[in-house]
């Protein structure tokens, strides 16, 4: 996807998912723009990241009440669909898996077939983006 496919791509989800409003702290809307801005560049692992970083900011402003929450106990604790629930823990977890490499110095996969990591991680960007809006728009008002 080009740099307008990647506009497209966003518009095109928020069309499909923000049917109301969506309000959140001005801390959470800075980091949806930084993960958009990273989308469109093209830097699929910041883009995860950045989803990843966005979605807590969501469900700590929103459901954690002041308290330190562990980010998986939060998800759990959150009143947010299961489907929702499942899909953020499934993009914690993949993002946990590029922030905290267990054998940094085991790069011989990594080193042979860059192509089929940066495929997967474009896939899981595009997966990101949803998840995310679909966190920030689950309590939209008409």
């Amino acid at each position: 996807m080009d740099e307008e496919a990647k506009w497209a791509y966003l518009i095109a989800l928020d069309d499909e998912l923000l049917k109301g409003g969506a309000s959140m702290s001005e801390w959470c809307t800075f980091i949806v723009r930084e993960c958009d801005y990273a989308f469109v560049a093209g830097a699929n692992l910041g883009t995860i990241i950045t989803a990843a970083a966005a979605i807590e900011t969501y469900l700590r402003a929103e459901y954690a009440g002041g308290q330190r929450i562990r980010l998986a106990d939060l998800i759990d604790q959150a009143p947010i669909e299961q489907q929702l629930r499942d899909d953020i823990h499934k993009l914690r977890k993949y993002r946990n898996k590029w922030v905290h490499v267990s054998m940094p110095e085991d790069d011989e996969a990594i080193l042979q077939t860059p192509e089929a990591y940066e495929e997967e991680i474009e896939e899981w960007a595009k997966l990101a983006q949803r998840t995310l809006r679909r966190t920030i728009y689950e309590n939209q008002w008409v």
